[in-house]
């Protein structure tokens, strides 16, 4: 990059690279807005989905590839895409605003935040040191290494169904360890791993410890089970919920819920003059979770940008 283009002014920055931030680019960029992306993690957590079945077009899709498509998309629109992690972002008193990526400023007019969130850990002992040797945060990136091995997912929500379901067919044995007496995952993603005949369900019980010998080979639950609290395994996988990525938000002064979830308005608007929000990250239009109502939420939030700059 040139240092005339560092100087140079965008309509819109948009920040996040999942459902929520490229639907907002190809929104702006058919409001002929000048827009940059940036992203570090292409597609976001949606990328890392087994399977979606529930996004209208494809009766089933791997979530790499849909994010692919939204990709291919926003690229035929001769938008800017950058693959850096965006460290700041501040507002002017001029109100423009100044994002800093791969030690590079970037400024424009109006930001749109699509940041997602950030998976949680455990938090227990041995779940940092065997990060990587056994223990996992993604199924799909780590499921095939575990062939005809016994592996574990925590959890009990669609993501951790999924991973179970995933793991099924590779793993000799699944076992899906959560601290309710019912799954929280879809019913139709629950019914599939009730019937999953290399899938036990732990019911009501939590993982306290992770123990290993260079690898993961065993847990320590807070209950026995079949007669004792140290269950063998291979690979533990942990899907126990994701906390919204707000950090940037905070930096401009953003409005959150209790929750630590960015408010926004019908227009995806923020309290922040030139700010929107997106996805994930957000209370949202209708608090569903899914890549639809992100992807509307991005289209929301670029549309309320356009009409920002149309009334300045």
């Amino acid at each position: 990059m040139t240092e005339d283009k560092d100087k140079e002014l965008y309509d819109c920055l948009i920040i996040g690279g999942g459902p929520a931030g490229f639907t907002a680019g190809i929104y702006a960029a058919r409001y002929k807005l000048k827009t940059i992306l940036f992203t570090k993690e292409m597609g976001g957590t949606s990328a890392k989905a087994h399977k979606v079945e529930n996004y209208p077009g494809f009766s089933s899709i791997a979530g790499i590839e849909l994010m692919q498509k939204f990709r291919e998309q926003y690229e035929e629109y001769d938008v800017e895409l950058q693959a850096d992690e965006v460290k700041s972002v501040r507002k002017g008193d001029d109100g423009i605003f100044t994002v800093m990526a791969d030690d590079r400023e970037y400024k424009g007019r109006a930001v749109v935040l699509a940041l997602g969130k950030k998976r949680r850990e455990l938090g227990v002992p041995g779940e940092k040191e065997f990060a990587g040797k056994g223990v996992s945060y993604c199924a799909t990136c780590d499921g095939m290494f575990f062939t005809d091995k016994v592996t574990a997912v925590v959890g009990g929500s669609d993501a951790a169904v999924m991973a179970a379901l995933l793991l099924s067919p590779h793993a000799e044995k699944v076992y899906l360890i959560y601290r309710r007496d019912q799954l929280r995952a879809e019913p139709i993603w629950t019914e599939r791993v009730v019937k999953d005949p290399k899938v036990e369900i732990i019911y009501n019980t939590n993982v306290v410890e992770v123990k290993g010998e260079g690898t993961v080979k065993s847990v320590m639950l807070d209950k026995e089970h079949e007669g004792s609290q140290e269950l063998a395994l291979d690979g533990l996988f942990i899907e126990v919920g994701a906390d919204p990525e707000v950090s940037l938000a905070k930096e401009l002064g953003v409005e959150l819920d209790e929750k630590d979830r960015i408010k926004i308005n019908t227009q995806a608007a923020t309290n922040v003059p030139g700010v929107s929000a997106a996805g994930d990250v957000t209370v949202g239009l209708c608090e569903m979770e899914q890549i639809v109502t992100a992807a509307a939420e991005g289209a929301t939030a670029a549309y309320g940008v356009y009409e920002y700059l149309l009334g300045k």
